[in-house]
């Protein structure tokens, strides 16, 4: 019901209804609609963050693929959850944005931490996974509404993101692009893992091609 309408117009007694229990219930649980609608995100970040936490005997590559396969597995295992749960990312409820910004930070900070033990530098690291990771959740929950792309075309999306943000430092945006788009990055994370050489290598190339606004900054 979340997902379907804005919060201020859904009723405890239309839930207790749906849900086929009574109001008394649902006040014993939970004593408001704002304590029902915090504990789906409890859930729902919970849920999330046992479903993403990586083995970490495994190589990066790894890691992050497994980590994306679970996070759109989630959505779609509790697709209506997704939608409301972004709905509700807007929301200025300091609860919400609590339990949001502490589900993000872990999965960002596994990420920046492994990514700076390669090599990366850490300022710069953490701006481009914070981004990549708003990125794959909003893909995920245009995807989960429409699906007119297939879910292997999405992870595909959201890993060459993640290979563009992050396969070779930033710098080499500026002054070389005419070498490096002949020369794929063999740091590329993603490029250990995937058998996807052509695709990866072309969006490489766009990379490494900035446009006039980025090369003149």
């Amino acid at each position: 019901m979340f997902a379907e309408k804005p919060y201020e117009d859904v009723y405890v007694e239309d839930i207790a209804a749906r849900a086929g229990v009574s109001r008394a219930l649902m006040y014993h649980y939970f004593p408001s609609k704002r304590d029902l609608y915090v504990a789906i995100f409890e859930r729902a970040g919970n849920r999330f963050l046992a479903r993403v936490s990586p083995d970490p005997e495994l190589p990066l590559a790894e890691q992050l693929a497994a980590g994306l396969e679970a996070h759109i597995q989630s959505f779609v295992d509790h697709p209506f959850e997704a939608v409301a749960i972004n709905r509700g990312a807007l929301s200025d409820d300091p609860a919400i944005q609590a339990i949001i910004s502490e589900e993000l930070n872990v999965v960002c900070q596994r990420l920046v931490n492994e990514l700076v033990a390669e090599g990366h530098l850490r300022d710069v690291t953490e701006i481009a996974v914070e981004g990549w990771v708003a990125f794959v959740r909003a893909a995920c929950v245009k995807w989960i509404q429409s699906q007119n792309i297939s879910r292997v075309d999405l992870t595909d999306m959201c890993l060459r993101a993640f290979d563009c943000a992050l396969g070779t430092p930033t710098n080499r945006l500026r002054g070389r692009s005419a070498t490096l788009s002949n020369s794929p990055s063999a740091n590329s994370p993603l490029r250990v893992a995937f058998s996807r050489p052509r695709s990866l290598s072309r969006l490489a190339s766009s990379a490494f091609n900035p446009p006039n606004w980025l090369r003149h900054r």
